[in-house]
């Protein structure tokens, strides 16, 4: 076992995200085809919430549901906690960085949490996977209702003289939870057909937010994003990522501890409590923001989306090793024990 690496390769679905944004600065849909694109990608959302829905596993969150301690935690960190830094982030970079990428910098810290990799990396550090499942989704449910208000209460008119549009803010109910709901009201009918076929109905979920990447970008070079950006831009990003993923992790760390968490709901905590979904960040962007804009503010949550996979992935191949050499220790105990308990059963 001392073999076996945890750090992952490079992610396809970066490679994909990269060749999106380098066929929009190419080849940007105009006119037309863009409005075309764009009631393509609302389809291609609300198909893509409905199936997270349907994928919603009821026993699931029956086994978790009762460690409210743990989920509200959780919580905290995804809606309080990641606030508070990305806030903190702004007030300092603010006049250093283009004021939509400190607006995309603030969104990342407001949207919800991931489902999937908050999922996998607790099964491998093995943590407490049932409350994983119950945390992160609840976290994506609340997420739809709750993103669009932190957006309206803390950005306002950071992004745009207008300020957040409240119109698409109700949109994302219409656009997101009525699809979630649906699908997950549906399970019973569809539910096996979904799971049978994970791995296919994974490129619809990709699909989907590679087709509204795309369209986002398009209109963000249309309106001159290359001429904005540099890389000084891009390296103050990937730095103030870095800063704001550690000084989650560290907290989430700390807390746990300190609210004295079995282990395997702290790793709960570490991973559902740290991660910032793209899957839903990017749409709730498109619904919350101006077409022109929608491309600069997603690129921060981009960049943090890659970075938590290779830190998470680290972390996780952490504990599953300090699992793996706690075993045979606790085998061996098991063993003492039982052979005591034998010798004293001989002297009876």
């Amino acid at each position: 076992m001392r073999g076996r690496s945890f750090v992952p390769g490079i992610d396809p679905f970066l490679v994909c995200l990269i060749v999106v944004v380098v066929a929009a600065s190419l080849l940007p849909v105009r006119g037309v085809a863009a409005s075309a694109f764009d009631g393509l990608a609302d389809v291609a959302i609300g198909l893509l919430f409905f199936l997270h829905g349907a994928k919603l596993s009821r026993a699931a969150i029956g086994q978790g549901i009762g460690n409210w301690r743990l989920h509200g935690l959780t919580l905290a960190s995804t809606y309080l906690w990641f606030p508070a830094i990305g806030l903190l982030t702004v007030q300092l970079v603010e006049g250093w960085l283009n004021p939509l990428l400190v607006t995309g910098v603030l969104f990342l810290t407001l949207v919800p949490s991931t489902v999937q990799s908050s999922i996998a990396f607790t099964a491998m550090a093995r943590g407490n996977v049932a409350a994983a499942v119950c945390s992160a989704s609840l976290s994506n449910l609340l997420g739809i209702l709750v993103t669009p208000l932190l957006v309206g209460f803390f950005i306002h008119s950071r992004a745009s003289e207008q300020g957040v549009d409240w119109q698409g803010a109700q949109g994302i109910v219409l656009q997101l939870l009525v699809p979630f709901l649906s699908g997950h009201l549906l399970r019973p009918v569809i539910g096996g057909f979904v799971d049978r076929n994970k791995k296919v109905l994974m490129f619809v979920d990709r699909g989907s937010i590679l087709l509204v990447v795309y369209t986002a970008f398009s209109a963000a070079v249309v309106n001159g994003i290359w001429q904005i950006l540099d890389l000084r831009d891009l390296l103050m990003l990937l730095v103030l990522s870095a800063l704001v993923l550690a000084a989650v992790l560290l907290l989430s760390g700390f807390t746990g501890k300190l609210a004295k968490l079995p282990r395997e709901d702290r790793i709960v905590l570490l991973f559902c409590g740290s991660k910032k979904s793209m899957v839903s960040g990017v749409p709730m962007a498109g619904a919350l923001f101006a077409p022109a804009e929608v491309g600069l503010v997603v690129l921060p949550l981009m960049i943090f989306h890659q970075l938590q996979l290779f830190v998470c992935a680290w972390l996780a191949g952490r504990y599953a090793r300090a699992s793996e050499a706690q075993e045979p220790a606790s085998v061996t105990r098991m063993a003492e024990r039982r052979a005591m308990q034998a010798r004293e059963g001989d002297v009876v």
